[in-house]
């Protein structure tokens, strides 16, 4: 099976592994096909710059971590991209949606803890 780390998973696996349940915790440590989106590094860099999250590495060091750790970086495709469109229109969330699409079109399962995610037509787990 495929992996999508969602923003959340990534930022406790690297930060407050504590924080992981017990399967994302397993799925993290066990599993060897995992994936980030770039607009994961994205969605920090912003939050990072308007003081809405305090996390102490760059963006260039939590890539280099995941490389470290054989976590695949995913670059934005135009299919995915396209395939926003196509989604119910449950919330806005622009980071959260790309990450849906991306799991949809990458045949993914999105490890995440978010509640909203699963209202989705994707496979989560958390």
């Amino acid at each position: 099976m495929k992996y999508l780390l969602d923003t959340n998973t990534l930022l406790y696996m690297f930060g407050a592994p504590s924080e992981l349940s017990a399967r994302a915790r397993r799925i993290v440590r066990s599993e060897s096909d995992l994936s980030v989106s770039v607009a994961s590094f994205w969605e920090i860099a912003i939050k990072q710059s308007i003081g809405k999250l305090q996390f102490g590495m760059t963006i260039p060091e939590l890539e280099a971590l995941c490389r470290e750790r054989d976590i695949k970086v995913l670059g934005l495709s135009s299919v995915a991209i396209e395939s926003i469109k196509g989604l119910p229109k449950i919330h806005g969330d622009p980071f959260d949606r790309i990450l849906i699409a991306q799991a949809m079109t990458g045949d993914m399962v999105i490890v995440t803890c978010d509640g909203v995610m699963p209202q989705y037509p994707v496979r989560t787990i958390w």
